[in-house]
């Protein structure tokens, strides 16, 4: 039994694949084992080459690999672009009604649409007679099957008739020859764990951090937060509203944060750039605001399906003038969820604006995680104004050693709460006192020394003072991660430094880390090493060299571990 195992499943778009791909993961899950997928497609809604994979592990997973040992092909298409990543012992399953492919017995030809056809009637199902063929192929109990699938339809007759379809191709796979195919997959002891992707896990941390609104304009990788916050509506008392564009989104969540409900929006880079204005009204009214970008390479629509980290010097310099926000960056599905979290705190306790910045490959992947414990999910609205205080003296904006100022919500108290989107005094009416400004602007920044204090360092692996330091952001974590480790059962001299709070910047455990490597190498999704750049700014170090991926796939353990072995030794 394998302990690394890889599907693709491949075809154009509207052949099930996405779907497929997700049945696929959800059974190994169940069987007990670590799943990672991720899913690659066009921006179309039909034809063009999707591919979704998935690997499966004994152990934990965080990132893809680039080899395959099942390609379940939906067209030829997919067999001619993956069948040079089957490895040595690699099989694959492939629609033999329509292909010209034969002459190699590592492939197995079914007739997928016949198949369907005979056994429900509808050729549409022809994609989970492919499932049933392939886990047949990798002596995988049937039964394990049937439950996933069941589970996953609603419809009772569409559950049934995939059932169906899926025995058609596994009994079709067991009467046939299977040649010389070694490799099998047993069911390992039953697990309770989620199968999740970063979006699903980053909504799930807004729900339980107790956010009420949600505004927000399709935009692809974020669409899938506002589709899933609609959906829990009515169960979480949450009012989602799809609005017009993202300047209505920004300033919707504005206004409904302004009114005392925990409110954010979610957009990707080009929408994030119509929210610049809002940012700084949230920035100088001092309204907290939780906003989501889920990067995809630009500039304009650039790759609206693929991935990229291109945003991280943008979100940290967003608007004209100089006001406090924080920017997060999740590493998982499981960071996601409590990044979430920490990001409304932080946005309550502070009065500002909290940037999560994630980015297509995090979004749209499955994780296996853990149940999240919610006994450690706290909730920090900041300061509040106290009921008792005099009626009319209330300063919005009172000056105050933190820089925070207690917050009453208009309507919510016997006072009179106001502000101002131009500089203004204590009580929020707009002012051009050069004294006041100064003050005001001194006591916003001033919430840079608390919040810095409760800036989580960064991840470290490996031991200290290694010659070489592997450093990246966000997403990248799983494929780093797993490059560390290959490198260092080779023999290397190496260790591993991983951000996911941003700013402020963890300046003192970065430049120790750092100070101590004789190279230090910076692996990012982008084309001028953003963090690179920003670890010169904030530490006076420059990293020796970098690892960049910037074509809007993501990077993978083995990219990283042969630029590291080729360029950076």
């Amino acid at each position: 039994m394998p302990d690394d195992f890889n599907f693709i499943v491949g075809g154009e778009a509207g052949q099930g694949v996405q779907s497929l791909g997700f049945l696929l993961a959800k059974v190994f899950v169940r069987g007990g084992y670590h799943v990672f997928a991720d899913q690659d497609y066009e921006s179309r809604v039909r034809g063009g080459h999707n591919f979704f994979r998935v690997r499966v592990k004994k152990g934990e997973v965080s990132a893809i690999s680039e080899t395959v040992d099942m390609l379940i092909a939906l067209n030829d298409e997919t067999i001619e672009r993956h069948r040079g990543e089957l490895s040595a012992k690699g099989a694959a399953v492939f629609n033999n009604e329509k292909s010209t492919f034969g002459g190699d017995k590592r492939f197995f030809g079914l007739p997928l649409e016949k198949l369907a056809k005979e056994n429900v009637g509808n050729i549409v199902m022809s994609n989970t007679v492919a499932l049933g063929a392939a886990l047949a192929l990798v002596d995988y109990p049937f039964d394990n099957i049937a439950k996933v699938i069941t589970e996953f339809f609603s419809n009772g007759k569409v559950a049934l008739d995939n059932v169906a379809a899926a025995k058609a191709g596994y009994d079709y796979i067991r009467s046939q020859p299977r040649g010389d195919f070694p490799q099998s997959l047993a069911p390992l002891a039953e697990a309770k764990r989620m199968l999740i992707n970063g979006n699903e896990a980053l909504a799930l941390g807004a729900l339980a951090a107790g956010c009420k609104f949600m505004s927000a304009y399709p935009m692809t990788p974020a669409t899938s937060i506002m589709q899933y916050l609609a959906a829990q509506e009515k169960k979480f008392g949450l009012v989602m509203v799809h609005v017009e564009d993202e300047i209505a989104a920004v300033n919707m969540a504005i206004g409904a944060s302004y009114a005392g409900v925990r409110a954010m929006t979610a957009t990707s880079g080009s929408g994030f750039c119509l929210m610049v204005e809002g940012l700084g009204l949230a920035g100088i009214t001092e309204t907290p605001l939780v906003i989501v970008n889920a990067q995809r390479p630009g500039p304009a629509c650039g790759l609206p399906t693929r991935t990229e980290q291109g945003d991280l010097q943008f979100v940290l310099h967003a608007h004209h003038g100089e006001f406090p926000r924080a920017v997060l960056a999740p590493a998982t599905a499981a960071s996601a969820f409590w990044t979430a979290v920490k990001a409304f705190n932080w946005a309550d306790k502070y009065q500002l604006p909290v940037v999560i910045l994630t980015d297509h490959h995090l979004a749209s992947s499955y994780y296996t995680v853990e149940p999240f414990d919610l006994a450690g999910v706290t909730i920090d609205r900041g300061l509040l104004y106290a009921e008792e205080e005099s009626a009319g003296a209330y300063q919005r904006h009172a000056l105050t050693k933190s820089g925070v100022s207690p917050r009453a919500f208009p309507g919510l108290s016997k006072s009179l709460v106001v502000t101002d989107s131009d500089e203004h005094d204590e009580w929020g009416h707009l002012t051009e006192d050069a004294n006041m400004r100064t003050e005001q602007v001194r006591k916003r920044m001033r919430k840079l020394v608390s919040l810095h204090q409760d800036i989580a360092p960064p991840l470290r692996y490996g031991p200290e003072g290694a010659e070489i330091t592997l450093v990246g952001w966000g997403s990248t974590y799983g494929a780093i991660h797993e490059a560390f480790s290959i490198l260092q059962k080779e023999g290397a001299s190496i260790n591993m430094l991983h951000l996911e709070d941003l700013w402020p910047f963890p300046t003192e455990p970065v430049f120790d880390t750092l100070s101590r490597a004789k190279k230090s190498i910076c692996i990012e999704s982008n084309a001028t090493g953003q963090l690179a750049r920003l670890i010169r700014t904030e530490t006076g170090l420059k990293p020796s060299c970098d690892i960049l991926r910037y074509d809007g796939r993501p990077i993978t353990p083995a990219y990283i571990a042969a630029a590291v072995r080729k360029e950076c030794r």
